[in-house]
């Protein structure tokens, strides 16, 4: 079944998330814009290029850019190969364009969203997560704006993201993943239960259960086997695989081989 994402709050989170990124790029000096991200081969401006490219490329657009990409370390799909040559494209071009593109592109996206009426917003769309409505798709841009701004404030060594609105849908779009990670790659075995616990800027838990297949339930039919406690901050930099995965803290209650389990399988980002 694909998911319906209620259209309003999607795009009042991508709006406030892409100001969030904004605000915190433009007072940086020349010397933090152009300082490792953390993620490979990219630099702190990079990872700008790369949110408003992908706008680009969402609204049809294409880069000016031609150099043979797919045989970089770090790329490992077509899509991680058109990333590349976005950032290419504004690679060639000042601070200062690639800070006017990023202005206009989101705003033209957000004023498209919200002129899009709700047939269109529920309708079929080839999205990162396969086959889905196009609102989830716009759920995983939020989420994948999010992290990257979680990206940029590691790298410059800043204080974690503080809106929680973007952040929730940032974790809605992760819990979507988690009984595939406790149930496929942690082989958590039939009959568990588990419970994650998010403190901090998103208070709320995510229940699995597996019984034959790993499933989210509304509530656990009885105590959690483990339950493992986190923010969604370091939740994140484990699911991505991200510098600081070393340093997130996860705390395990109940079954530790099981929730140790887990937590080695926690990381699926590309």
């Amino acid at each position: 079944m694909k998911t319906r994402v209620e259209k309003a709050p999607i795009i009042a989170a991508l709006a406030a998330q892409w100001q969030a990124i904004d605000d915190l790029v433009s007072g940086l000096s020349d010397a933090d814009w152009s300082a490792d991200s953390g993620l490979p081969g990219w630099n702190v401006g990079d990872v700008v290029a790369h949110i408003v490219g992908t706008e680009n490329m969402i609204d049809g657009r294409k880069p000016d850019a031609t150099r043979d990409v797919a045989g970089l370390d770090h790329v490992k799909n077509p899509i991680g190969e058109l990333n590349e040559r976005w950032l290419d494209h504004y690679r060639a071009r000042s601070r200062a364009e690639v800070m006017a593109d990023y202005r206009a592109m989101t705003a033209k996206r957000i004023a498209d969203l919200t002129a899009m009426g709700d047939d269109e917003w529920h309708a079929d769309a080839v999205t990162p997560v396969g086959p889905e409505t196009y609102g989830r798709f716009m759920r995983v841009r939020t989420y994948d704006s999010w992290v990257h701004e979680l990206d940029l404030r590691d790298a410059l060594g800043l204080d974690e993201p503080s809106d929680p609105v973007p952040a929730a849908f940032a974790l809605d779009e992760m819990a979507a993943v988690m009984p595939f990670l406790v149930g496929k790659k942690a082989s958590a075995p039939k009959g568990s239960r588990v419970t994650f616990d998010f403190t901090g800027l998103v208070p709320t838990q995510v229940h699995i259960a597996v019984d034959g297949r790993a499933a989210i339930v509304p509530a656990l039919d009885g105590p959690a086997d483990v339950t493992l406690r986190t923010t969604v901050a370091d939740y994140t930099r484990l699911a991505g695989g991200r510098p600081r995965a070393a340093q997130a803290t996860v705390h395990i209650d109940g079954d530790v081989a099981l929730g140790s389990a887990i937590v080695d399988s926690l990381h699926y980002m590309i």
